[in-house]
């Protein structure tokens, strides 16, 4: 699919049998869980995830929300690791996103703490309240202080989330914590997600081999306005946490911030992104604007764009995987703003659900981004086919040949607006009944 990261990796070997357990487990205990279905969109390649130095992780089933299942994740560091941070701007955030945005002015990490099945959002002193006793038993545990440990939680919106869950597994998670394992941390994270998601590259510092890991999960809920529902970035370079900030807040506005399953953007959106400095002769580095970081932006911006198009590729109900282009516009602002608003139109992601190839949608979406576009300098493709040129349908359309070029599973949907030099790309999915049948009982 034209400008897609040609090598997307992920592990799911012997996934669908883990997945069918967990769904029937769910089934007699009478909850939603997710989809036994991986998505057919899901990438093939399996990476080898190699290991981080100064990193190690373990997961616990805590019965959080979810039986016979793990939905706790612990993540280690060594001392003098730093840490970046960017959240959802959503005015209703998270209680575990406020207490990282406060915590983040340290720049220093010790330990990471995820949950699954419940967002602990908008459960007001409690959460408050939870997220505390969270924090407090793991830096017990851990042998540091509160305010060096992180947390995020995924799941449902507006239930209280019992803290005292994590005591139980919390001395054995800190035990246990190995490097490496991060197929385990990607599944424990995951809510509606149908396979987990993972990437990984490397880079040269200096002299210095860095390797780049990431985990990521986000299947529905997905309009991100910082990064995604969650993701988590680890490196053994040696990053100040200032531009470690500056690095990860530049990677996400052509990779996370240029994704929408749906329009909405969570209250639990966070990505992380963690340098333990425990590579081998690794300079330090201070500001993001140093020239040895040249080939490790290169490497980072690969591990966001693949864990990015990710997210897509599992979009709640999703068969087809959309890549939409716009270009001639105003600005890339505008293009971005254009393309946004024909990613999350509904009846745009119906009809290439439905293999129609209805360019009237397209135009609709165009005209109502409330961005500089003129009717009659309009061009559009699907798949590579000019289907509407100038204001009007392409004289040379041929319906049979467009329709089965949207029988594929990855559209390539670009727009022309013949207004200036802007231009953008952005990553969504069709929208199907099984969206419907996913978050019509998401709750019950």
């Amino acid at each position: 699919m034209a400008g897609l990261v040609p090598a997307i990796h992920v592990f799911y070997a012997d996934y669908k049998q883990d997945v069918d357990a967990r769904h029937k487990a769910g089934h007699d205990a009478g909850e939603n869980v997710m989809s036994s279905a991986v998505s057919p969109l899901a990438p093939t390649n399996v990476p080898d995830m190699p290991e981080i130095a100064g990193v190690r992780l373990a997961t616990a089933e805590a019965g959080i929300r979810y039986k016979n299942r793990t939905d706790v994740l612990l993540v280690l560091f060594e001392p003098g690791t730093t840490v970046a941070g960017v959240f959802t701007k959503s005015k209703c955030p998270s209680a575990p996103v406020e207490w990282c945005r406060a915590n983040l002015k340290s720049g220093k990490a010790r330990a990471l703490v995820v949950n699954s099945g419940n967002a602990n959002a908008f459960t007001g002193k409690n959460g408050r309240a939870s997220t505390k006793l969270t924090a407090d038993t793991t830096a017990k545990a851990v042998g540091c202080k509160a305010g060096e440990i992180f947390l995020a939680s995924t799941g449902v919106i507006g239930e209280p989330l019992d803290a005292s869950k994590f005591a139980p597994v919390m001395a054995s998670l800190n035990e246990r914590a190995q490097a490496g394992d991060f197929a385990a941390a990607a599944k424990a994270i995951m809510t509606t997600d149908t396979f987990p998601k993972v990437a990984t590259a490397t880079a040269k510092i200096g002299k210095a081999k860095v390797t780049i890991n990431g985990i990521a999960k986000g299947a529905g809920m997905i309009a991100p306005d910082m990064a995604t529902m969650l993701s988590f970035i680890f490196t053994d370079a040696a990053i100040s946490a200032p531009a470690l900030q500056a690095l990860l807040k530049d990677g996400v506005t052509d990779t996370f911030n240029a994704v929408t399953i749906d329009g909405d953007t969570s209250t639990s959106d966070t990505l992380m992104m963690f340098a333990t400095g425990k590579a081998k002769d690794c300079p330090k580095i201070a500001r993001a604007s140093d020239p040895h970081l040249k080939a490790f932006k290169k490497a980072l911006q690969a591990v966001l764009a693949d864990l990015s198009e990710q997210v897509a590729r599992d979009g709640e109900g999703a068969r087809k995987l959309v890549e939409i282009v716009v270009e001639g516009a105003a600005s890339k602002a505008s293009a971005r703003k254009i393309a946004m608003s024909i990613a999350n139109s509904p009846l745009v992601k119906t009809a290439i659900a439905g293999e129609d190839a209805n360019w009237g949608r397209v135009v609709m979406a165009v005209g109502k981004a409330g961005e500089p576009a003129d009717r009659d300098k309009l061009s559009i493709w699907f798949a590579g086919i000019r289907v509407a040129h100038k204001g009007m349908r392409d004289p040379s359309y041929d319906e049979a040949k467009v329709s089965a070029e949207m029988k594929k599973p990855e559209i390539f949907l670009k727009v022309a607006l013949g207004m200036g030099k802007g231009r953008d790309r952005v990553l969504t999915c069709d929208l199907t009944k099984e969206y419907i049948a996913i978050n019509g009982d998401y709750r019950s």
